[in-house]
């Protein structure tokens, strides 16, 4: 397993030293080229075409596994089609690119919906999407696996369940000479051809099941690229106590059922339904057993992943929790981030994306020194078909900025402020659950009963958010429990990437571009796509749910005490975007959302306390930035930072209660001396609290989070001392 750029070395054939030119490569590094290694031939630093497409072996093949997921008393067996060249049959050894998937025998893979089998002859003789066709000629073999339970695999899907997981490392271990195979006559057979080096690949479903069998850290896995990608099925199925729908996991292993076996699996997918509990929307046994993240401790793999951050059929949330643990566990990784909708970047980017995936494959499954792990770590769409390179996401200098909540002026319904608010003002509004998020943010400068929105000024500058924005509220409702939606807007007409439209931002073209080799039943030729955009008066930039009774636990709801002032936070889905000068940032808050989740007929009552509610934003340049954008200036104090250590307290970001009170000590003093005016003693009690903030990150007793919002806030005091 590779955790550097180090080598082991290589068995050459021939080599040859070479100073190559490459555009994607830094001026300064120099790459060592071979021409051929252990079979593979190089050109312009990438792998060429040597072997012959249409003389690749193609078989399917039967593992066996310890499954009865269908409780027949037969193991299941796991149908895969594998395409190699036919110098595997003379002793050369290849990597393999798999793609496991649902999807093979109907709904089908890609912008075309290929299936493997596709004149229902019984034959499969379509391999689906281009995999095969350009990197069979390349050295790599290909590996489609039929899911447990659909098209030629036996068994029943369990939709993200363990059955599904097992189905594929069975395949990955076989891959490396465990198990046992059978052809369609019965026979055993071996992968004595395969290099022991899988990586997979693979959309939505396909995307899903690479997560989760990298997260069991089985042995051969060297990569994977989930392409828009499950991470967690509760997040899939529900956001924070709230079902999109009902009867979602049970009705989908159903559909992608193996036709002829719908009525034998029924009795599972029921068991689904039930163990689902749509009833509640809390987090099971169930779905516990579908989150794949809180596994990341056991990933050996690399991750390229690819996401649409205006997916809300896998929304980004699954990126970005993934993200987040793979970083904490140090995983190489790489991460594309599009403004599209549920879409593969072959019909968004498709040349840049065949570029990079070959390089991402030779790298890890052929260790060819190509520098793409030298490249910056993000690429991002930051306006239509507009790229650009980043070191980290979210960014580097991206910290949360506390933006209150504050009451309207003449021509706004509700104001936004970086510093604190005066008096006790209180906006109310009623839960409507026939209102879509389309009606809560249009008419901003309209005061409406059924939401509250607060609006920036015009900015004088570009700001840009990066991470995931949190709401805060303080409330007093007249329900037991209620939802609650937040919207992040940018007001201002512009042109965007037509996400919401049915193809989420492109259109298919007549015309053909071909990638890789064809054979009379399988074109390597696709319909060409081009991405469609929208000029429009405003952008919902971001969503964030909840159910009120799962604010503090997803397991063990709490409900609201009617009449009581409760404190309710969340988070809303990740994002990075750019409020353009002269555009208004808009935040609302509003009950249910109908067309987005499962609504609440309880229409309950919101008295929302102004000033001392709040949004967290992840502003890149943090409070200044915003405030340079917001055209003004509010000097921080230290009763502010008092309520922020109060609260990052409160939310765990403070390790403990002895940690928060040394904190709170100090500000106390200088709350004390900044009321007296002595600057002086203030600023020596400053230095002392940001002495005792390094002590505290150093030592693992403050979060990252709560570190960089506590220090940008005593700077912002430090220096707003005469």
């Amino acid at each position: 397993m590779r955790w550097s750029t180090s080598r082991v070395a290589l068995s050459l054939v021939l080599s040859l030293l070479l100073v190559p030119s490459f555009s994607h490569l830094d001026n300064d590094k120099v790459y060592a080229e071979q021409v051929t290694v252990s079979g593979h031939e190089l050109e312009d630093g990438v792998t060429r075409p040597i072997y012959s497409y249409l003389d690749a072996i193609k078989e399917t093949v039967f593992i066996q596994s310890e499954l009865d997921s269908d409780e027949n008393g037969e193991p299941d067996r796991i149908a895969i089609d594998i395409m190699r060249p036919k110098e595997t049959e003379e002793g050369l050894k290849v990597p393999v690119i798999m793609e496991a998937s649902p999807y093979y025998e109907k709904l089908g893979r890609g912008n075309e919906s290929q299936v493997k089998d596709p004149d229902g002859s019984g034959t499969n003789e379509m391999f689906p999407l281009f995999y095969d066709n350009y990197f069979v000629p390349r050295g790599y073999a290909v590996v489609l696996l039929d899911m447990v339970g659909t098209n030629n695999s036996d068994g029943c899907p369990t939709t993200g369940g363990f059955e599904e997981t097992e189905s594929v490392k069975v395949v990955i271990e076989w891959l490396n000479g465990k198990g046992k195979a059978f052809d369609k006559d019965g026979n055993e057979v071996s992968a004595d051809w395969s290099a022991g080096k899988v990586g997979m690949v693979g959309k939505s479903y396909d995307g899903t099941l690479a997560n989760a069998v990298a997260a069991t850290g089985v042995e051969g896995l060297e990569t994977i690229v989930p392409i828009g990608a499950i991470s967690s099925w509760y997040y899939y199925y529900r956001y924070e106590g709230i079902p999109f729908y009902r009867n979602g996991p049970s009705g989908l292993a159903s559909r992608v059922t193996n036709s002829k076996r719908v009525r034998q699996c029924a009795p599972i997918h029921e068991r689904i339904r039930v163990a689902a509990d749509d009833e509640t929307g809390n987090y099971n046994e169930f779905w516990d057993e579908r989150n794949y993240y809180k596994d990341t401790g056991n990933v050996k793999a690399s991750v390229f992943m690819i996401h649409g951050l205006n997916d809300y059929n896998v929304k980004a949330n699954h990126f970005s929790k993934w993200w987040e643990a793979l970083a904490e566990n140090d995983i190489p990784r790489k991460l594309w981030l599009t403004q599209t909708g549920h879409v593969d970047p072959f019909d968004f980017r498709r040349a840049e994306w065949v570029q990079t995936l070959h390089r991402w494959f030779d790298y890890w499954l052929l260790d060819i020194e190509n520098g793409i792990m030298d490249e910056p770590i993000l690429d991002l769409e930051t306006g239509p078909g507009e790229w650009e390179t980043h070191s980290s996401w979210p960014a580097e200098n991206s910290t949360f900025v506390r933006v209150r909540l504050a009451p309207g002026n003449e021509s706004l319904p509700g104001t936004l402020k970086t510093g604190p608010v005066n008096g006790e003002a209180v906006q109310t509004f009623t839960d409507n659950p026939d209102q879509t998020d389309k009606q809560m943010v249009q008419n901003e400068f309209t005061v409406k009963e059924d939401r509250l929105i607060f609006l920036s000024p015009e900015l004088q500058e570009d700001v840009r958010l990066s991470g995931v924005p949190e709401i805060d509220i303080r409330t007093v409702v007249d329900k037991e429990n209620t939802n609650l939606t937040a919207l992040i807007v940018d007001y201002g007409t512009d042109v965007r990437v037509d996400h919401q439209s049915s193809d989420e931002g492109i259109r298919t073209l007549s015309n053909r571009t071909c990638w890789g080799e064809s054979s009379p039943t399988d074109s390597a030729c696709y319909l060409e796509t081009e991405l469609t955009t929208i000029e429009s008066p405003y952008e919902i930039v971001t969503h964030g749910w909840l159910s009120a009774k799962n604010r503090k636990s997803l397991e063990h709801p709490v409900f609201l005490e009617p009449g009581k002032n409760h404190r309710i936070k969340w988070e809303t889905l990740p994002e990075d975007y750019v409020f353009k000068k002269g555009h208004r940032i808009g935040i609302v808050i509003a009950g249910s959302n109908k067309g987005r989740l499962l609504t609440d007929p309880n229409r309950a009552a919101f008295h929302v306390h102004l000033g001392k509610s709040l949004v967290e934003l992840p502003i890149v340049g943090g409070r200044k930035a915003l405030e340079n954008a917001l055209g003004e200036t509010t000097p921080t104090t230290a009763t502010e930072i008092l309520s922020l250590v109060e609260s990052l307290k409160e939310d765990g970001e403070i390790q403990n209660e002895e940690e928060a009170r040394a904190l709170t000590t100090h500000m106390a003093a200088v709350e004390l001396y900044e009321k007296k005016g002595l600057g002086d003693k203030v600023a020596k009690h400053m230095n002392g609290f940001m002495l005792l903030l390094d002590q505290q990150q150093n030592n693992g007793l403050i979060s990252n989070k709560g570190y960089y919002m506590l220090k940008e806030e005593a700077e912002s005091l430090i220096e707003s001392m005469p």
